[in-house]
């Protein structure tokens, strides 16, 4: 039997490199400043909760996939120390799992995650406001195909990765949809409610009278691993 932790995960700015302050500038934009700085203060707690559980369990000999992860070895840690440098609280957990005697496994495809990126910056890089629609019509139009194609992608790697009687430790965007394109075999432990998280994002810009339940997936995502909402 093959076991894999799931932590599906919502990013921090610093996880974003160049794309931050576009996404922080649009994030003010759309939900104000107070919303936006609570949200912050969340996604924080959220990973202060699964950096508590982590450090409570046994990781050395967990294999490590992360979402958008292009190497292994050397080149895959200097990725994750660069990271964790920038302010990634994803990173600095990857790091501190790896001091722990986990090990780093290349888990993405370079060319779809470059895909990703190139039409993103393309949009933040638009000149002009039309330039700028066009890039995001066109980015919407084939995100559900470059998604599914790294999810699949994903999915053979960690199936390839990892063995018989390993256990394996998968930090993914909670949009993706890996879990049923993973082999039969493989046991899966979800650490956080994926439909719980997804509920968080979606709630996110909601009107007032969806706030009570905003609330209270809010107080579930900075609680201990194991709470419910």
């Amino acid at each position: 039997m093959r076991t894999l932790l799931f932590v599906p995960i919502i990013h921090t700015s610093a996880d974003l490199g160049s794309l931050a302050p576009e996404v922080h500038r649009r994030g003010l934009e759309n939900f104000g400043e107070g919303a936006w700085t609570g949200h912050l203060e969340t996604i924080d707690g959220f990973w202060d909760a699964l950096s508590a559980y982590f450090e409570a369990i046994p990781v050395s000999g967990a294999k490590v996939f992360q979402d958008g992860m292009i190497a292994d070895g050397a080149l895959g840690l200097k990725i994750v120390q660069e990271v964790e440098k920038a302010g990634s609280k994803n990173h600095r957990l990857v790091s501190r799992l790896l001091q722990r005697g986990a090990i780093l496994m290349k888990t993405e495809d370079f060319a779809l995650v470059k895909e990703e990126r190139d039409q993103l910056l393309k949009i933040i890089q638009a000149k002009t406001t039309v330039r700028k629609f066009l890039g995001a019509i066109a980015y919407k139009l084939g995100k559900k195909r470059l998604l599914k194609r790294r999810d699949a992608s994903i999915a053979q790697t960690i199936d390839q990765g990892l063995k018989e009687g390993e256990t394996g430790i998968l930090f993914i965007g909670a949009y993706h949809n890996v879990l049923p394109r993973l082999a039969r075999d493989i046991r899966v432990r979800e650490i956080k409610d994926v439909r719980k998280i997804r509920e968080y994002q979606s709630l996110l810009s909601s009107s007032p009278k969806h706030q009570e339940r905003f609330a209270d997936l809010s107080r579930y995502l900075v609680m201990a691993v194991g709470g419910g909402a």
